[in-house]
């Protein structure tokens, strides 16, 4: 049999094989899931060994702290964050219940009592947790726009306290998109760390880490997993990083620990992610050309469209085209949404993202609903603005159901 280092793989095979250990003792082809609360011990001095971490001590105790399956995803989503870089092999991963879950651990155990420099057009919760949450646990924000540096440079300067920045590889649900590789070498020279939500453009499109940030979050809710079939989340970062910062026993004590279920199907759906990534991009290109083109439509924001303001940057540091998502801005507002997503047949009006199927939404209305009102209007969060998140269906089919909706 010809063997081929793994080293050598191009990411579409890495996708496949990230999760596969053929080392079971069944045999197994497929990773088996260990759906089980706690692990048991030879002996009570076994299970004293086990607690204290010592050499020669059982692997896992209770499945709060660590369960196999969720230990092969966090394998896999550290393998593809840091493909192709030299020193892949100390980056690890940590899985996460929710994107939520994975997210406000990472604040909280990176920031600490700190300052956080944050992206003015995020996710709902993520704004709501920094704006209102995050205070009371010592950590005070400012939301910049991070895709002008000179912003981020001028905010370190006002906040020399800053020990995070906190910015999504592609904004939602604006679309914008932040140097992180000029950030992050701000952050290095502030003393900072940089924290990406790798969530929209996933590693087939950009990888942080490879550009200079510190750790990466996901909401494996979406892409990773594809199918809208699970809750979850994960971050990416040094092993040594997570130690020094205590973010594994911050996710021991949080309890927000992924569950082997959710880890599996995970698992699966990463096996598919070069494919279904392949054809999100592809129907994405042709959908928001169609938009740009249709008189009913005000603005397209996706990176893939030279009309975008951070065209050049995205065609500098996106591989394999400029992802699935889609924002736009339609004549008519407010009542012109509602009007397309109350007629749309082939794409679901539902929030989420990522999936399969074309799912259609709001954010002023829904995702976005919660964030500051001030914080929304200075992203452009607007009330006409719509967000698609493009299927894999034929995109002829998706611009049709636009088109007859818009009408």
């Amino acid at each position: 049999m010809l063997k081929i280092s793994k080293k050598n793989l191009s990411f579409e095979s890495a996708t496949v094989s990230a999760g596969i250990d053929h080392n079971d003792q069944y045999g197994s082809h497929t990773p088996p899931i260990y759906q089980t609360s706690t692990y048991v011990f030879d002996n009570v001095e076994a299970g004293a060994k086990a607690f204290a971490h010592e050499e020669g001590g059982a692997s896992h105790v209770y499945s709060r702290l660590g369960n196999p399956t969720v230990e092969r995803l966090e394998n896999a989503v550290a393998k593809l964050e840091s493909f192709g870089m030299k020193d892949s092999d100390i980056y690890t991963g940590m899985a996460f219940g929710s994107g939520m879950a994975a997210i406000t651990t990472g604040i909280i155990s990176l920031a600490r009592n700190g300052h956080v420099i944050a992206q003015d057009a995020l996710y709902g919760c993520t704004s709501q947790f920094l704006k209102e949450e995050a205070p009371s646990m010592g950590i005070s924000t400012s939301f910049v726009d991070t895709s002008d540096t000179f912003l981020v440079e001028m905010e370190l300067k006002q906040h020399p306290d800053t020990t995070l920045i906190y910015l999504e590889s592609i904004a939602n649900p604006t679309m914008s998109i932040s140097d992180i590789r000029a950030i992050a070498k701000l952050a290095r020279d502030h003393n900072a760390l940089l924290m990406v939500d790798n969530t929209f453009a996933t590693p087939y499109h950009i990888q942080p880490l490879d550009l200079g940030a510190d750790v990466v979050a996901h909401s494996s809710t979406k892409y990773l997993s594809g199918h809208g079939t699970l809750i979850g989340g994960a971050l990416v970062a040094k092993k040594a990083l997570f130690d020094e910062m205590n973010t594994w026993i911050f996710r021991k004590n949080l309890g927000g620990i992924a569950g082997p279920m959710d880890a599996w199907l995970t698992l699966n759906g990463i096996k598919t992610l070069s494919l279904r990534m392949k054809q999100h991009q592809e129907g994405a290109m042709k959908v928001a050309r169609f938009l740009e083109n249709n008189p009913l439509v005000e603005q397209v924001y996706y990176p893939g469209l030279e009309s975008h303001p951070q065209h050049d940057l995205a065609s500098s540091i996106m591989n394999r085209g400029y992802g699935g998502m889609i924002s736009f801005e339609l004549k008519g507002g407010y009542e012109a949404g509602v009007h397309l997503m109350n007629h749309v047949k082939l794409c679901t009006l539902a929030v989420s993202l990522g999936c399969v199927d074309s799912l259609i939404q709001h954010p002023a209305s829904m995702t976005h609903s919660i964030v500051d009102e001030e914080i929304k209007q200075k992203a452009g969060i607007t009330e006409g603005l719509v967000r698609l998140s493009v299927g894999i269906e034929d995109p002829e089919d998706i611009i049709s159901d636009l088109q007859h909706a818009l009408q």
